[in-house]
């Protein structure tokens, strides 16, 4: 049955022409999928009593977008920049074949190997579905139901969260850049990239080189994410699920012989800490954009936008206030709130 798996992907593979079409095919055939995971799990997780009946109109799905954007834009332009370090490597004459993975490897020596003692060709595709598809939807899902459920609060520390952890991994992965196990350690296969060149030419968009390992972005993420669900996330449907999705994803990324026990550490120390500061001054952090969101929409006269105190939806002008609550959107009071609050606490 497995072979048989692998025969149709490869037939998949090879009845497109053209490189660029080949090497997108995972994305273009992963976001479809997505779509229909994302779709079962707001039937399976998103309770009756706490669904948006406005959902169902078009300027409830229209208000839904607008918020959506509004959040997953600033996420969008740092993944971008993120992902440019090929250029910020030659920019600063980092050789491309750099890789630290042997300092690792002193420090933890074959470990990893040991998982793949218990491999089978069943745990590696369902170690390959968690990885591939069931990270994204954990991130996805988690973001979207936040926004759904109109937890602006909860929103911002998810962005401001997942902006910290990327911004602080990405000096390691152009100073530090560190190798797959499985094609490091003699003893560790690749068995993500074996499964089909479908995959490998798939995971090679975002990480050419195969060396951005240290600290571990899926341990990261998906630790974040999960925290994220259980300080956020009333339903204990889905913080089980986060729970049980989390710790399956920190078990494949060492079995499927990509990432070595240092960078799951890492990832989860990255995590624990910028989920800390998320909780502690996403109001301040996130105070910038917002406020130019405020502005723009006052400027050109766009929709009216949720307001993080009360959730009503208004109209900005030039006072940036909230008319129901007295949120304040103006820049100004935020900073000085921020800089306040520094300054008493270095000087005690």
């Amino acid at each position: 049955m497995y072979s048989f798996i692998q025969f149709l992907l490869s037939e998949i593979i090879s009845s497109f022409s053209g490189q660029w079409l080949s090497q997108y095919i995972m994305t273009i055939v992963m976001i479809p999928l997505l779509f229909l995971m994302v779709t079962a799990g707001y039937v399976f997780f998103v309770p009756v009593e706490n669904r948006r009946p406005e959902f169902s109109s078009v300027k409830g799905f229209i208000h839904f977008v607008v918020d959506v954007a509004i959040y997953a834009i600033p996420m969008l332009i740092v993944f971008a920049l993120v992902h440019m370090q090929t250029t910020a490597a030659t920019l600063l004459g980092i050789p491309a074949n750099q890789n630290y993975a042997r300092y690792i490897m002193i420090l933890e020596g074959n470990t990893v190997s040991l998982l793949q003692e218990i491999a089978t060709p069943l745990l590696t595709y369902v170690s390959g579905f968690f990885y591939l598809l069931m990270f994204p939807f954990l991130m996805v899902f988690t973001f979207l139901l936040l926004v759904y459920l109109q937890r602006h609060k909860a929103i911002q520390e998810f962005v401001v969260a997942f902006i910290l952890i990327y911004m602080l991994a990405f000096p390691f992965y152009i100073f530090f850049p560190v190798h797959v196990t499985g094609y490091t350690l003699s003893g560790v296969t690749p068995l993500l990239y074996n499964l089909s060149p479908l995959i490998a030419e798939g995971v090679r968009i975002v990480d050419p080189e195969l060396n951005n390992c240290f600290p571990s972005l899926h341990a990261a993420l998906s630790v974040m994410a999960m925290i994220m669900v259980l300080h956020n996330v009333k339903s204990r449907r889905y913080q089980v699920f986060a729970v049980i999705t989390t710790a399956a994803i920190l078990f494949t990324i060492l079995y499927l012989g990509i990432h070595w026990l240092s960078d799951l550490i890492a990832g989860i120390l990255l995590a624990i800490v910028c989920c800390m500061i998320a909780f502690r001054y996403s109001e301040h952090l996130f105070a910038i954009y917002r406020w130019i969101v405020a502005m723009i929409a006052w400027k050109f006269k766009g929709p009216k936008l949720p307001c993080v105190g009360c959730n009503r939806r208004i109209n900005f002008d030039s006072v940036m206030q909230c008319d129901y609550c007295g949120t304040e959107y103006n820049i100004k009071v935020r900073v000085g709130s921020l800089l306040k609050r520094f300054r008493k606490r270095f000087s005690s």
